[in-house]
């Protein structure tokens, strides 16, 4: 019977704190928050705005031959034009009412980078890869490989991990202001009571369409970071990762601001630890009844049961007010 290394899945693990997955979800998450836990907006097209970024910055770089700068800004741009056309037929509908909606708009998106009618745009089911040119030319880090533990990386991925930790930063400090300033007041009002904030002579639609722009826009930065340092499939913006934000956003608390970054983090940690240890077991012998296919399905079915005992027991997560929440009253 081989004995599990845990050394190596402790490190694996570890290693998931820096991972570009993970500053991806965290800046998807806070976009999500400025749509739900600051605006009231259900969105469940988060895996859209994801791939806007994804697709606008890699087909700016491979097709335009754009620098990735401008391919990242291109990038942020479909995405800002992607929530305005969503929302201004959208946006007057609530609830489940717009939950739907923009689940099959980013369903739409999806299949639309799927289909071979694009392909040589798109790349279709292949996807899209070898746009890295020009944002490893502009890396001023020195070759190699350095760092320390479990946090040993080459020029190449630190780069990409920088960027990444300044993007979210960024964002983080944009959201935080935003939401003291009046604006921020307005759209918790409107989260609370939107006909109370409408009979203050507040256009509740434009603060609502405003909310969905700058939220997508912070949601597609995170898609574009999850590119950076491999390739953009199709595959992977599927509705699991709109749920796997979701689970991430009520993880950290919703109407927060370092809510979403804290249960990304901690959402990742947890998924890296499972998909590790439990083929380890299955290995060991510890999980006879399952093969390591299954074992790496089963963190997906643990993750949904920890999202459903989240809403029940904790819906304000581990940095959140509950009184910030209006469905839990």
């Amino acid at each position: 019977m081989p004995l599990m290394n845990w050394s190596q899945i402790f490190e694996n693990t570890l290693s998931s704190i820096l991972s570009p997955a993970t500053l991806g979800y965290a800046l998807a998450a806070l976009g999500l928050a400025v749509h739900f836990g600051y605006g009231g907006l259900i969105n469940m097209g988060v895996a859209g705005f994801m791939a806007l970024g994804a697709y606008g910055y890699a087909i700016s770089v491979l097709t335009f031959g754009l620098p990735w700068w401008l391919g990242a800004i291109v990038g942020l741009a479909a995405a800002a034009v992607f929530a305005l056309v969503l929302g201004i037929p959208t946006l007057r509908l609530r609830g489940d009412y717009l939950a739907i909606a923009t689940i099959a708009a980013a369903e739409v998106l999806r299949l639309l980078f799927l289909t071979t009618a694009f392909a040589d745009v798109t790349g279709s089911a292949d996807g899209l890869s070898g746009y890295h040119g020009s944002f490893r030319e502009m890396n001023p880090l020195p070759d190699g490989t350095y760092g320390l533990g479990p946090w040993m990386y080459n020029e190449n991925g630190w780069w990409v991990r920088l960027m990444g930790v300044l993007t979210l930063a960024f964002a983080a400090l944009t959201v935080w202001m935003l939401t003291r300033s009046p604006w921020g007041r307005v759209m918790k009002g409107i989260r609370e009571d939107e006909d109370a904030i409408r009979s203050l002579g507040k256009n509740v639609f434009s603060y609502k369409l405003q909310s969905l722009v700058l939220g997508g826009v912070i949601m597609a930065a995170g898609g574009v970071v999850y590119a950076l340092p491999s390739a953009v499939s199709p595959g992977v913006y599927v509705t699991s990762l709109t749920f796997f934000v979701w689970t991430a956003l009520l993880l950290g608390g919703a109407a927060t601001v370092f809510g979403p970054l804290l249960g990304s983090l901690v959402f990742w940690v947890i998924q890296t630890f499972l998909s590790n240890v439990l083929p380890a077991l299955v290995s060991a012998g510890v999980l006879p009844f399952m093969s390591t296919v299954q074992a790496g399905t089963l963190r997906f079915i643990l993750v949904g049961v920890a999202l459903m005992l989240l809403v029940i027991f904790m819906p304000q997560g581990l940095l959140g007010d509950k009184k910030e929440l209006t469905f839990v009253r």
